[in-house]
């Protein structure tokens, strides 16, 4: 019976049970995308990534339980762990070839830097107004990210976004956006959440991807190109982002849950 190596993988924490769990799948090969997207939704994670050899270094992609995306942090930082502690461990650094350009993960005494790319925000001064009713209170302002589709709702201190208790179906009918509260932090300087229910995550844990806005975003107001950031969810988990030009550099750790093999025929 054929059987696929299969990695688990808690990212942006050093400690297992927090930070974002991540299902990281090895490939030879390419398998085809009704496989791949049943191995993810089997997994049952926000998203497993897949990779494959490329040139001298991988060819990856991500998908959630319900459909592929373009970007993940999570993910590629859990892939990174596992190459370059299982597949090429007298590495200390990787590329990725991905639907958002050429990625690279850095082992670092810090942890794992991720060189990412910067998204660029839009106001929306006319936000649609089921974001408000969805989150039980008024943005100070809502701006969105369309490259990844996301809309991010500022919020006026850090209590309001850790008890905040949204309407996920009515997020469900933003799609394909999903919702980003966000607000300047008491010990970091940026804390968010992330909810996108309509690709079967009610809340991301920890996310990287909607850093690449966020970075530049508080960048912005604070003043400062190198911040730290703390996701709020129940598990939580933490980064420190830098903006250099056009990209955004994450940098946090991660630590392996469970190592395994699947089965992909019955």
């Amino acid at each position: 019976m054929p059987t696929l190596p299969l990695y688990q993988i808690d990212a942006f924490t050093d400690r297992v049970f927090r930070g974002n769990p991540a299902a990281v799948v090895p490939l030879e090969h390419w398998l085809p995308e009704a496989t791949l997207q049943a191995i993810a939704a089997e997994n049952n994670l926000a998203e497993t990534a897949f990779f494959v050899p490329r040139g001298d270094g991988y060819h990856i992609r991500w998908f959630t339980p319900k459909q592929e995306v373009v970007l993940c942090g999570h993910a590629t930082l859990a892939s990174a762990h596992v190459i370059l502690r299982h597949l090429a461990p007298t590495l200390a650094r990787v590329e990725f070839t991905s639907l958002s350009g050429l990625l690279s993960v850095t082992h670092t005494p810090e942890g794992y830097t991720l060189d990412f790319p910067r998204f660029e925000f839009e106001p929306v001064p006319l936000p649609p107004p089921v974001v408000a009713e969805a989150l039980g209170v008024t943005p100070i302002e809502v701006f969105k990210v369309t490259v990844d589709p996301n809309y991010y709702a500022v919020l006026s201190s850090e209590a309001t976004v850790r008890n905040l208790t949204p309407n996920l179906s009515l997020l469900e009918t933003l799609h394909p956006f999903g919702v980003v509260v966000t607000a300047r932090g008491t010990t970091h300087d940026m804390v968010s959440r992330y909810f996108a229910p309509s690709y079967a995550i009610p809340e991301d844990p920890t996310t990287g991807s909607i850093h690449c806005a966020l970075a530049p975003y508080w960048a912005s107001k604070i003043g400062r190109t190198s911040l730290t950031a703390f996701q709020a969810s129940e598990r939580g988990g933490s980064m420190r982002c830098e903006l250099r030009g056009n990209r955004v550099f994450l940098t946090g750790s991660a630590v392996q849950y469970m190592e395994g093999r699947i089965s992909i025929e019955g």
